[in-house]
């Protein structure tokens, strides 16, 4: 049998980028479900590597870790957004 547990932080921060697309979608608007669902595990992997590099630090401290990770990611997500309108013009 085959060990699954080393996917397990990258299925976590999917899900996670899945609830910040849908967020991010909400605050800034547009696009479909598609496309919450691709710029949100974007903007995941965006928010998470500015944490790791220390350019980004939440000032407020979250209870439940998965709210601090969905925050993160609709950052990224939000950033990811932003961006592409700038491109896009």
């Amino acid at each position: 049998m085959e060990d699954y547990s080393a996917y397990a932080p990258w299925i976590v921060m999917a899900v996670n980028g899945l609830v910040a697309g849908w967020l991010a979608h909400l605050l800034l608007g547009g696009g479909g479900l598609i496309r919450d669902i691709f710029v949100g595990i974007i903007g995941a992997f965006v928010g998470g590597a500015l944490v790791q590099a220390g350019l980004l630090k939440l000032p407020i401290l979250l209870d439940w870790p998965w709210a601090h990770q969905i925050l993160v990611a609709t950052i990224g997500a939000i950033l990811i957004i932003i961006i592409a309108r700038i491109i896009g013009r």
